[in-house]
């Protein structure tokens, strides 16, 4: 579809995934570009974050959010421009941190913008200094609580999530592990994130490599993967370990449960005899009492080089499509990212 510098390209959830989505399942559309009114501001997306609970929100099933409507925008965060203002906290031109979702313009009275000043790298709001940053931030120290001296073992390692957990738990003593899918992925990881070691998911050996690479067993696992990856991880998690846990993005394109033997019983005597706390919780809950603190501690140390991460940016709003299924079959390297306008 061309574009009409007078309208706004949107793309919406044409369809519910059975199983992995597809691209049929999103529509491009064109509609009349929209105007503030008092009050109100119009914003031009620069940068739109691609993240894994999208899929999770396009069942029709409600979990900790409401599920889109079939022709709702796909939903997303967003780093904007003020291309029109009529609200008296936003000036034209402004740099915000908005939730336009899968658009090239959105209308918004204000409320839940952050102004962003001039980044040097704007995309950076949506990454390392924004939501998925402040979810490795949360997890890792409110609820791993890592000691110097411990391992943590860190899924995804490469990761938009799991790449700052690595860093921050090594800036805090402790010895890190990780897991990632390639070769290319984990020598990454040890190499210029500074990881102690990193194992190849999809290797045969997988759980006895990780096994030998954490001699002392694991002290905080931070889980976003499930599967095979937590098989691997269970054996060796240490007596009273701690598991943060933000997702399970091995299973988000399930139809149907799992076969196999019954790992509930495992699963539970190893919870009770090693008294291991695991304890999952959704980063939307906490920006009001942690997210001031997150920003001042995270961008010392991204300003000092002790924390940085990787972004796949995409160009096109057409692009989210495509850049979303593989980002749930695991193809992104690094934060996923559309940069919709320059």
């Amino acid at each position: 579809m061309s574009r009409n510098a007078s309208s706004n390209r949107r793309i919406v959830l044409a369809a519910r995934p059975q199983g992995a989505p597809t691209p049929q399942d999103f529509r491009l559309e064109e509609q009349a570009m929209p105007a503030p009114e008092k009050g109100q501001v119009l914003l031009r997306t620069l940068y739109l974050s691609l993240d894994p609970y999208m899929r999770g929100r396009m069942n029709e099933g409600s979990t900790y959010a409401e599920p889109l409507a079939l022709g709702e925008v796909m939903v997303g965060g967003t780093v904007s421009r003020v291309a029109a203002s009529r609200h008296p906290d936003f000036r034209e031109g402004e740099l915000v941190l908005s939730a336009s979702g899968w658009q090239e313009y959105a209308l918004s009275d204000g409320e839940g913008l952050t102004a962003l000043g001039e980044l040097a790298q704007p995309s950076h709001a949506l990454g390392v200094m924004g939501m998925p940053g402040f979810t490795a931030w949360h997890g890792l120290l409110n609820i791993g609580q890592p000691k110097p001296g411990e391992t943590v073992a860190v899924g995804a390692a490469s990761g938009a999530v799991g790449a700052v957990v690595g860093q921050i738990a090594r800036l805090k003593g402790a010895r890190v592990v990780g897991i990632a899918g390639g070769a290319d992925k984990c020598s990454y990881v040890v190499e210029e994130l500074g990881f102690d070691a990193c194992i190849d998911r999809y290797d045969p050996q997988f759980a006895e490599k990780l096994a030998a690479a954490c001699p002392d067993g694991i002290d905080v696992y931070f889980e976003s993967v499930g599967g095979t990856v937590f098989d691997a991880v269970l054996p060796l998690l240490n007596e009273n370990a701690r598991v943060p846990v933000c997702g399970f993005i091995s299973h988000y394109n399930d139809k149907t449960a799992a076969s196999g033997p019954d790992r509930l019983p495992a699963l539970m005597t190893a919870l009770l005899y090693k008294r291991i706390r695991v304890q999952g919780f959704i980063i939307l809950d906490h920006y009001a009492e942690g997210y001031a603190q997150f920003l001042s501690e995270i961008g010392g140390w991204v300003a000092e080089g002790k924390v940085k991460l990787r972004e796949d940016i995409v160009d096109g709003l057409e692009a989210a499509p495509a850049g979303l299924i593989g980002l749930l079959e695991g193809k992104n390297f690094g934060k996923a990212v559309v940069r919709v306008a320059q």
